[in-house]
């Protein structure tokens, strides 16, 4: 009896994983389903590729193409190709279809094109992935219309040429596959090189800047400029730069791939332990790579503990979890030479951007230079040999790296009423620099009998086990309470970390420092036990669940976007509810407002920001979050003034399934003044609503007036703001309109026709009715267009 159950069960197993379908190619008038993205696959005739949907977030997808491993989950897969790595579609309604046209393209849920093939044919074609992992749009010639092989990201497969047309681009992170700031590239000299290209500099870090390009063994007169990594594992490259991994001579599956940490490595596969190693990496000593740790910080590197950032003394990390945005000073420098003082820093090399460079200088002659400079910020001084000592001012303090074979010191300019002396430091993920490269032991071919012996015992064994092992799970998961642990391991997994409330109360010292509050809880700026300065979010009557709770936490957990705050933890013991993001230390626009501390250029750049991770929540990644309580106070400052938004899924964290009912409404509709007339009227509630609150917001930064001096009343109950909005189109009426709306702050310096866009789209986000206001995508698009004019 237990033997024909156990084989009812298999019979059962084995017909639920025969039901899922793949396909070999895909024909003129077809498409492929985000919705069926597990069935809905390209699958290469010798199944070791498969193309379709890839899931980069939540219900955020790429068309990617990936090693088909059955026992690899969706987000674990070795992807390596994207379409759409900066536009991800949603996970709803978003196709990939072949037109009769001819065309190839890729549409989100609003019917948008996020990436096309721009192919056109009247004849029959057929996407169809070969088994080289190339996917290729053909007819019935065999003539290719298009291949993925000529648009690589950040991976090279065997047989796929690097050309001067093509380049590889790192991605963010190991997590974040949009585009990084690392390149490999043919430059105009015909090397092959890797570059640095961050958001405020670029150089280029290998081969060895400071080598011309024959003393690092290339050729610069061959200008076919290509490079290819073949399947046994040679690289060969037009400009002599050739090599052969650890394994090579033998064929298995490899690929060359730019890593998010600017190192190249080739990675191979073996089979039969279904894992990747690394057999062959372009740097070994990664502290060479250029922007490692960002800007005023230092690199030091240890086969054994990976690579290590550390902060110059006097600046302290910007971003724990993120060291390519570097340090930021602690303190403000006189242009006054008698108010500095210079700080000796031995075994320390800070690598380019030299402003002055004057050889066979003395000491004394360098301090002078640098303090001659309000913007100096030190001066590296150099033994090279023969008693010359050589001076390299600093305008910019990048590539800092530990050599103890430095032969020279750097030299700090801080003020002299500060003593700075230790440097903030913590290791950096090199998750795998730190990897020995090695040579697979292969074993001696066993008898066939025996093989086949070993296996047929080993498989009844194992059938019996898994039959065993279904039965049981089945009864302990019929008596589980509720899945809340498994989501705090979840929660664990995608990094966000579960805190104990005692843990959080100390972190706050009791919850003594409020810095805001608003419709969902007070905010608290805390110290967590890592020393990372951190807002704690307590919320107010949060009833729900555990399980529940955790639920919504982990969708929110996983938002990506760089204009969001960042979630670091969650709390939820008790009845305490408690969230732990990123603190902001330029405080709230709100805030700025009042000050005055910021300029047209940085308020432009805020309401285009703000567009943006908008139009990401409400059509890009999850279609019902809805913000509902924007307003510059929940708009925050990074250290270039950057926008991060705050507050974020409040409708979902208290209750968005009940979201039309008068008492939800009454608890989340948002903060006086920014408020749409749906929460007034009770209309139904959609993303509209978050439109009209960010128009409210943008014509509080042009007009520098708060909107809640202009409340009024209905009935009692708090309407949403008219007398603002009222104003500014009255005054749209005067030839000179906006300089009679404008805050008086930004009359002396601003863009006109960008200063006129952003109030007529302010006002389109504010028309009472919600079909007239335009989606946030939209106001994206519009502001953008202006954006390089």
């Amino acid at each position: 009896m237990a033997f024909s159950i156990s084989l009812f069960l298999l019979v059962l197993l084995f017909s639920f994983q025969s039901s899922s379908s793949s396909l070999l190619s895909l024909n003129k008038g077809s498409s492929l389903s985000v919705e069926k993205h597990a069935e809905d696959v390209i699958v290469s005739p010798n199944q070791m590729f498969c193309a379709g949907f890839f899931q980069v977030g939540e219900n955020a997808f790429s068309f990617a193409i990936w090693f088909n491993d059955p026992h690899t989950h969706n987000n674990n897969h070795t992807v390596v190709w994207m379409a759409n790595r900066e536009q991800p579609v949603n996970g709803r309604l978003s196709k990939l279809s072949l037109l009769n046209s001819g065309n190839m393209v890729l549409v989100d849920a609003g019917q948008i094109t996020k990436w096309s093939s721009n192919t056109a044919s009247h004849a029959p074609v057929k996407l169809h992935l070969q088994d080289d992992g190339n996917l290729v749009l053909l007819d019935l010639q065999g003539t290719i219309l298009w291949q993925s092989f000529d648009t690589p990201t950040d991976t090279l497969l065997p047989g796929q040429l690097l050309t001067r047309h093509t380049q590889l681009v790192s991605s963010r992170s190991q997590t974040n596959h949009s585009p990084g700031f690392y390149k490999m590239l043919f430059d105009d000299d015909n090397v092959l090189r890797l570059i640095y290209d961050g958001p405020d500099v670029s150089s280029t870090y290998w081969p060895p800047p400071w080598l011309l390009s024959w003393q690092a063994g290339r050729f610069n007169y061959n200008s076919s400029r290509v490079a290819v990594l073949n399947s046994i594992g040679n690289f060969t490259s037009s400009d002599n730069y050739d090599f052969s991994t650890d394994d090579h001579g033998t064929v298995m599956p490899r690929r060359l791939k730019l890593d998010s940490d600017g190192n190249a490595r080739v990675y191979s596969r073996n089979e039969a332990l279904k894992k990747w190693h690394v057999s062959w990496q372009f740097i070994f000593d990664t502290c060479t790579i250029h922007g490692i740790c960002g800007a005023n910080s230092t690199c030091s590197y240890d086969p054994k503990r990976g690579r290590r950032c550390s902060c110059l003394p006097g600046y302290r990390v910007k971003n724990h979890s993120d060291w390519s945005y570097g340090c930021e000073p602690m303190f403000d420098l006189a242009c006054s030479g008698n108010e500095s003082i210079f700080l000796e820093i031995q075994g320390v090399e800070l690598y380019g951007y030299d402003h002055k460079f004057v050889q066979n200088s003395t000491y004394i002659n360098c301090v002078n230079l640098c303090l001659q400079d309000c913007n100096c910020k030190g001066f590296q001084y150099r033994y090279d040999g023969n008693q010359i000592f050589s001076c390299y001012t600093k305008l910019q303090l990048w590539n800092g790296r530990r050599s103890p074979s430095f032969n020279g010191t750097i030299n700090l300019r801080l003020p002299n009423s500060n003593n700075f002396s230790k440097e903030e430091s913590e290791s950096a993920d090199d998750h795998v620099c730190s990897v020995q490269l090695h040579k697979d032991y292969v074993r001696k071919a066993a008898n066939r009998f025996e093989r086949f012996s070993l296996w047929l015992a080993t498989a009844v064994g194992a059938l019996e086990m898994i039959c065993l092992l279904m039965i049981w799970g089945f009864l302990i998961r019929s008596q589980q309470k509720s899945s809340a642990n498994k989501l705090g391991y979840h929660l664990a997994a995608v990094g966000i970390r579960k805190y104990s409330y005692s843990e959080l109360k100390k972190a706050t010292e009791g919850f003594s420092q409020e810095i805001g509050r608003g419709a969902g809880g007070v905010v608290y700026k805390g110290i967590l036990s890592d020393q990372r300065h951190a807002a704690i979010k307590r919320l107010y009557d949060a009833k729900q669940g555990e399980g529940e709770f955790l639920a919504e936490v982990s969708i929110i957990g996983r938002l990506n976007h760089m204009n969001l705050i960042e979630m670091w933890g969650y709390c939820a013991e008790g009845n305490h509810r408690l969230l732990v993001c990123e603190y902001m230390g330029n405080g709230s626009l709100e805030e700025n407002l009042s000050s005055n501390t910021l300029d047209w250029s940085k308020r432009y750049n805020i309401a285009l920001g703000v567009a943006r991770v908008l139009a990401y929540l409400h059509e890009e990644c999850l279609e019902w979050i809805l913000h509902c309580d924007i307003k510059p106070q929940n708009i925050l400052l990074d250290a270039s003034y950057q926008p991060k938004v705050a507050d974020f899924g409040l409708s979902k964290l208290l209750n968005r399934d009940n979201l039309h009912s008068n008492s939800t409404v009454s608890m989340i509709r948002g903060t006086r003044g920014y408020m749409a007339p749906e929460w007034v009227y009770n209309l139904p509630i959609t993303s509209k609503v978050d439109v009209y609150s960010y128009g409210i917001v943008l014509l509080q930064m042009i007009t520098g007036k708060s909107p809640t001096t202009g409340v009024q009343s209905i009935d009692g109950e708090e309407s949403h703001n008219g007398r603002l909005v009222t104003w500014v189109r009255e005054k749209r009426s005067a030839t000179s309109w906006l300089e009679q709306i404008m805050d008086p702050a930004i009359k002396t310096n601003y863009d006109e026709r960008k200063m006129d866009l952003l109030a007529r789209v302010a006002l389109d986000c504010v028309e009472e009715k919600k079909d007239s206001r335009p989606t946030m995508s939209q106001v994206v698009e519009m502001l953008q267009s202006h954006e390089t004019n």
